[in-house]
């Protein structure tokens, strides 16, 4: 972080939760990482009804994906640009858009997903709602997720989205 941490206070009377990046309820396996969770590198303002409602279940399917399937790669984030609200002294940015990408892949098979969501108070908690293809979120984020897959399934995994493989891992 090159602009420096955001502080507790940044967040006291915001009305915006300290939204984990990388969920607490996945580093239990660790006192450590679950104490490290809750550096602010990984903390993003999150509006309450987003972070504890769609949110929250984007992340429990996250983890019933990955003990269904063994190991998923997960990329998580929020959507940066200029002009976006601040809170606190330390002008933490409030982002409008969270990202969450996944891969999968065995001998037979990848596939990937990608989900954005806005920071507000929605209405519709079907996380499936939310999906994009890999190539739109990489085009709005400006980051090339899967890089390292061979260039061929790169450009097939990231062009399209395999719900009924996806919708299987619902908790």
């Amino acid at each position: 972080v090159e602009t420096g941490s955001a502080e507790d206070k940044d967040y006291k009377a915001s009305g915006y939760d300290r939204g984990h990046l990388a969920p607490a309820a996945d580093m239990s396996f660790d006192k450590t990482a679950l104490e490290e969770s809750f550096y602010f590198s990984n903390i993003s303002p999150q509006v309450p009804s987003f972070n504890r409602g769609v949110w929250k279940k984007l992340e429990t399917y996250v983890r019933s994906a990955a003990k269904n399937l063994g190991t998923v790669y997960v990329v998580t984030g929020p959507i940066l640009k200029s002009g976006l609200s601040e809170i606190g002294e330390n002008g933490v940015d409030v982002p409008d858009n969270y990202y969450k990408t996944i891969l999968y892949f065995s001998d037979t098979l990848i596939t990937g997903i990608a989900f954005i969501m806005p920071n507000q108070k929605v209405s519709d908690n079907d996380i499936f709602n939310y999906t994009v293809t890999i190539d739109e979120l990489e085009k709005q984020t400006g980051i090339d997720f899967w890089p390292a897959l061979p260039y061929f399934i790169e450009k097939k995994t990231e062009k399209q989205i395999n719900l009924d493989f996806w919708k299987q891992y619902k908790p």
